[in-house]
């Protein structure tokens, strides 16, 4: 069921799953789904649907992002602490809890702003990484002026063009081919559905040309090192890269490189390449669970 809320005047989703006799001391999962065409909140149901049947004890809070699914979609450019602290107000005024945060992709900046704003709060116990980019993604700030002329430029008429390209059901299937999954039989009808039905708002684009302008490529070096919750990381064993990069590393790589900057992490890799709560999702849900474990 899907619940409401303001946040700076602006109206905001999300879900909240638990079992009927939820244990009220375990913790909560706290979910930020990735940005792209169609997507939202609807990308982790699931795992929230295999989660419940499991009947794992923590309750799921699963928000649409602004501007994206059912959430406000003003037409703006978002960077990753806007949606931080739409996420901190989230957990003051929703949540009141800790919670594990369990973040998609290239939205570990949005998780790193979140967890700078936290201050003396303590709402978040732990965090999940499925799928997160290349560090040096996040080591080195993307020139300001290029980020400003990509965003003037989908912000363009032209961008308006891409984006009716973009959002069509043979681009979404080849795209979801060739850099999400493993597995192109994964690319199914209920996927390209739910990016479809996620895209059709034409509002929908401005969350996604301000991550393709790149206003998420900032330098987090420093705040990742003062990350000092428990952490895991979770690759998929044939996890890529979607943005250019100087070096290709191998999923093991990659983990490796985050555990040097996390001071409390551990690494995992599952079947699946990039989109592994989707793909793979009793596996994934399975390490998110043994994960929760060895924190309880």
């Amino acid at each position: 069921m899907t619940e409401f809320y303001t946040w700076k005047g602006y109206r905001c989703t999300y879900e909240l799953h638990s079992q009927k006799e939820a244990v009220t001391t375990s913790i909560p999962l706290l979910l930020i789904h990735p940005i792209g065409v169609g997507l939202s909140k609807s990308f982790w149901h699931r795992f929230c649907s295999l989660w419940q049947e499991e009947n794992f004890p923590n309750a799921i809070y699963n928000p649409d992002l602004l501007g994206c699914g059912q959430s406000d979609m003003p037409s703006v450019a978002y960077y990753p602490v806007d949606w931080a602290e739409q996420l901190q107000y989230f957990l003051e005024t929703i949540v009141q809890k800790p919670v594990i945060l369990i973040v998609q992709g290239a939205l570990f900046p949005v998780a790193v702003s979140l967890v700078k704003l936290q201050g003396k709060s303590n709402l978040i116990s732990g965090l999940i990484l499925s799928g997160p980019p290349q560090l040096e993604l996040m080591q080195k700030a993307s020139s300001p002026v290029q980020q400003k002329l990509r965003w003037n430029f989908f912000s363009s008429p032209i961008g308006k063009v891409f984006y009716r390209y973009a959002r069509r059901r043979k681009f979404l299937e080849s795209f979801s081919k060739k850099q999400l999954f493993a597995n192109g039989n994964q690319v199914d009808e209920e996927w390209l559905d739910t990016l479809e039905k996620g895209a059709k708002n034409p509002q929908s684009k401005y969350a996604v040309f301000s991550f393709l302008a790149g206003f998420w490529r900032q330098d987090f070096s420093q705040l990742i090192t003062q990350i000092h919750q428990p952490s895991l990381v979770l690759l998929g064993n044939q996890g890529s890269t979607i943005s250019k990069t100087k070096k290709i590393e191998t999923p093991e790589q990659r983990i490796n490189t985050y555990l040097k900057y996390l001071p409390q992490a551990k690494g995992n890799q599952i079947s699946g390449r990039n989109v592994l709560p989707y793909e793979s999702t009793a596996e994934f849900v399975k390490a998110v669970r043994e994960f929760l474990l060895t924190i309880n």
